[in-house]
């Protein structure tokens, strides 16, 4: 009686079971390992009521036993098959991200490389362009000075000299911020050096910064991508978190570099940021560029305790 109770279980389940799986053949594109799989499903099915069918008769006979232990076969077989053909199906699925993976890193790295090239072409543009007119305009104003006796003219041309003397000064400072030929000439280390001590000079801010790779150069993108993020979590700090310090360390160990940055300043709320699907700030145009050099962005921040972040990549 226990006998027959659990074949008809077992008979019911697997009907259910095969029905689920035949369901799915349509979404699977009739693909054979699925086929297989669902086959194999029914013959278990048929299997369990050839059993039960022997079980009412009392005598099973030896052909319907027979019959059992090929069936029982033929299903093992199928089932084997068919898990090998879907192991088949994950590595192509696993091939395909990983091809999905490496366009969007394509693509990234060409929008990246193309931005670098338009700020490196609009910075010699400014320097090339405007600065020599600026400087033309300095050497008429002071081949006039001589001829001008009036005192209120000289205090004209004193004050345009100054401001022709501002906007040369201007440009230069937005080209290098463009295109930091710093970094293009002595590396990393030199330019964040650079770029800290002319925000130390104009007193918005304490900026700590220590560095153990003074000599040492990485590929081009990757110096790019890291002086990048370090203006942005400067202008981040300076801007919107009120801070009065900032620690900077860039440092090599074994075959990483990493970049730790800290601020004392106000903090925010990560998880905030996260709900509102942004990193804001800037910070997502920092993770999307970390990535395409296969590095690692860590954010951490807690309001009134400041924000840290790490970047991490291969040398």
């Amino acid at each position: 009686m226990v006998r027959l109770i659990a074949l008809i279980i077992s008979i019911v389940l697997q009907i259910i079971a095969a029905s689920i799986a035949m369901g799915f053949m349509k979404m699977t594109k009739y693909r054979l390992s699925w086929i297989l799989l669902s086959t194999s499903f029914v013959l278990m099915a048929v299997r369990k009521i050839i059993q039960l069918s022997e079980l009412l008769r009392g005598t099973p006979s030896y052909s319907w036993q027979m019959i059992d232990e090929w069936m029982g076969v033929l299903i093992s077989f199928m089932i084997i098959i068919g898990v090998v053909l879907i192991r088949e199906i994950f590595y192509s699925l696993k091939k395909a991200e990983t091809d999905r993976s490496r366009t969007e890193k394509r693509v990234l790295n060409a929008i990246i490389n193309t931005e670098e090239n338009e700020r490196k072409r609009f910075a010699k543009d400014l320097h090339d362009g405007l600065g020599p007119l600026l400087s033309t305009v300095k050497m008429s104003l002071s081949s006039l000075a001589p001829r001008i006796n009036d005192p209120s003219d000289k205090v004209i041309l004193n004050n345009t000299n100054h401001l022709v003397n501002e906007a040369i000064s201007t440009i230069k400072d937005i080209s290098n911020n463009l295109s930091p030929h710093i970094l293009t000439n002595f590396g990393l280390s030199s330019a964040i050096g650079a770029f800290t001590t002319k925000i130390n000079q104009t007193r918005a801010v304490e900026i700590i910064f220590k560095s153990n790779m003074e000599n040492h150069r990485l590929e081009t993108d990757k110096e790019v991508v890291l002086y990048r993020a370090v203006c942005e979590l400067i202008n981040n700090a300076i801007q919107h978190s009120g801070a009065s310090k900032i620690e900077i360390e860039l440092n090599k160990l074994d075959k990483f570099v990493t970049l730790q940055f800290y601020d004392n300043g106000r903090g925010f709320d990560t998880s905030k940021l996260i709900r509102e699907d942004t990193k804001g700030m800037g910070l997502s145009n920092i993770e999307t560029r970390v990535r395409t050099v296969e590095g690692v962005f860590v954010l951490e921040s807690t309001p009134g305790r400041g924000t840290s972040a790490l970047i991490k990549v291969m040398e």
